[in-house]
C-alpha cells in the first residue's frame, strides 16, 4: 500500500527521475538534453545522469530509437503502459457482487529475490493483499475477465505460472476477515491529503519561477500518480470510491498544469542553450 506523500527533492535519484519522466502520460521520446535539463532541477550532474541512462539501457528499461533520444525499453513497456493508464482508472472497475480474486503464489518459490520483488510489485499494483504466505486476495470488482487479468499481472512482472481463482464463498479459520485487510480510514485520509496538496499547488504554480514550478509539479504529481496506481480500487462497500475518483479528477487538472510548467521550463532552457 502506498499513501500520498510529496517526494523530497533530495530523494530523487537519477534512475528514479528518468523512469518517472519516461512514465509520464504526456511524455514522448526524450532527448538526452531534456533529461539533463530535468536533472539539473534536482542537483544531478550531467555525467551522473548519463551513467544512469546507460545503465537503464543495458537493463532493457530504456531504448534509443535515435541517437541521443530515449524511450521506455522492452522490459519496461508493459509497466509503463500500466503506470500511464492512471487517467482511465475508473474504466477498470465494475460494481462488486461480493466475489473475491485469489492469487496463489506458494508454488512459485522465493529463491529468486528479484522475481519475488517483481511478483509482489505486480500484485500490489493490482490491489492485492497477502493474507498468509503465498495467498493474496482482492475484491473481484475489476473489469477484466480472469484470464485477461492474469495476463495483465504477468505483463507487469508476475510469474507466468501464477494462478488466479474467483471465490464466491469462504469458510476461513480464526475469524479472518478479508474486508479488514485495507484501512479505509487511511485511504480516505490520503485521498484528502493528495487533493489538498494539488489544490494548494495549483494556486501557487503561476507565481513561481519556471524551474521551481516544474520541480514542484513533478514532486507532487508523481506522488499522486503513484498513489493512484497503487490504490486497491476498493468498491464503495469497502472504501470511499467517490473520494478516490475525485482525487483522479483533480490529478487530471494538475497534470495539465504540470505539463505547461515543464513545457515552459524546457523552452526557456533550450532558448538559453542557443544563446551560449
Amino acid at each position: 500500500m502506498y499513501y500520498f506523500q510529496p517526494l523530497d527533492p533530495k530523494d530523487v535519484s537519477p534512475r528514479a527521475l528518468v523512469l518517472s519522466l519516461m512514465s509520464s502520460a504526456f511524455t514522448a521520446p526524450q532527448s538526452i538534453g531534456r533529461l539533463i535539463n530535468a536533472a539539473a532541477l534536482f542537483g544531478i550532474e550531467p555525467a551522473t545522469l548519463r551513467v544512469a541512462v546507460t545503465r537503464l539501457q543495458k537493463e532493457g528499461l530504456l531504448e534509443s530509437p535515435d541517437r541521443g533520444v530515449y524511450q521506455p525499453g522492452p522490459k519496461s513497456k508493459a509497466l509503463t503502459r500500466r503506470v500511464q493508464s492512471w487517467k482511465d482508472v475508473s474504466s477498470r472497475i465494475v460494481p462488486w457482487n461480493g466475489d473475491w480474486l485469489v492469487a496463489l503464489t506458494g508454488h512459485l518459490g522465493r529463491t529468486d529475490r528479484k522475481q519475488v520483488r517483481a511478483r509482489e510489485r505486480a500484485l500490489a499494483l493490482s490491489g492485492y493483499k497477502e493474507t498468509e504466505t503465498g495467498f493474496w486476495v482482492r475484491p473481484a470488482n475489476l473489469a477484466r475477465d480472469l484470464e485477461g487479468h492474469r495476463a495483465d499481472l504477468v505483463g507487469i512482472g508476475a510469474d507466468e505460472a501464477i494462478s488466479l481463482l474467483r471465490v464466491s464463498e469462504r469458510a476461513l479459520s480464526g475469524g479472518a476477515e478479508w474486508e479488514t485487510l485495507w484501512s479505509t480510514a487511511d485511504l480516505a485520509r490520503t485521498y484528502a491529503e493528495a487533493i489538498d496538496a494539488m489544490t494548494t499547488s495549483l494556486k501557487q504554480l503561476p507565481s513561481l519561477p519556471g524551474d521551481q514550478a516544474a520541480r514542484d509539479s513533478l514532486l507532487i504529481g508523481q506522488a499522486v500518480i503513484r498513489t493512484i496506481n497503487f490504490d486497491p480500487l476498493l468498491p464503495p462497500e469497502l472504501g470511499d470510491q467517490d473520494a478516490f475518483l475525485r482525487m483522479v479528477e483533480t490529478m487530471v487538472a494538475y497534470n495539465k498544469a504540470g505539463r505547461k510548467c515543464w513545457q515552459t521550463y524546457h523552452a526557456a532552457m533550450e532558448a538559453n542553450d542557443k544563446k551560449i
